[in-house]
């Protein structure tokens, strides 16, 4: 099995990286890959703009590896109670090279921020969409107050109901 996992944000110091990185460290005997959106700077999408230089490769790249993979782990930033731009932008210029964007993939889906919702917002509008673009999503969950609940040192969640939580939801890509 092949997991590809990534934050959906551009931040240098993504708190959605540090959580879906620690997540990976739940799956055991499958191959990861993590990929970082800033990789993947695409202009801000137009019809005007995809008319002038076609479908970037980049978004093309993003879907091969969507397609390459087996299951999609995905931490959400949640900028304004919606998708960060770095997000919205890759996910829209893929949507236009292939409307189902996630491909049948098995999904889980996370969020974090600094408040004591967790990004919950974004998160339920990726769950309920998801299915749109092909996805499937097996479990999601979201940490609240990242700081009170994550110990930056040692890169692991400090408060172990929710450290079980979270490996419960990330391994259940494991199972059928």
């Amino acid at each position: 099995m092949k997991v590809l996992a990534f934050a959906a944000s551009s931040s240098s110091r993504s708190i959605n990286k540090k959580l879906v990185t620690y997540a990976l460290s739940f799956l055991k005997g499958v191959e990861i890959e993590l990929l970082d959106l800033n990789n993947y700077e695409l202009p801000l999408f137009s019809e005007d703009i995809e008319k002038e230089i076609g479908q970037p490769a980049l978004a093309k790249e993003f879907l091969r590896k969507i397609g390459e993979s087996d299951a999609l782990l995905i931490s959400f930033a949640e900028h304004n109670g919606s998708y960060s731009v770095a997000y919205k932008n890759i996910f829209d210029w893929c949507s236009r090279i292939k409307p189902k964007v996630f491909q049948g993939k098995l999904m889980v889906l996370l969020s974090t921020s600094p408040g004591k919702r967790g990004g919950s917002s974004v998160l339920v509008t990726a769950e309920s969409t998801a299915h749109r673009f092909a996805g499937k999503v097996k479990a999601s969950l979201s940490i609240p107050s990242f700081e009170d609940n994550f110990d930056l040192e040692s890169n692991t969640l400090i408060n172990i109901e929710l450290k079980e939580q979270l490996e419960r939801v990330v391994t259940s890509l494991l199972k059928p």
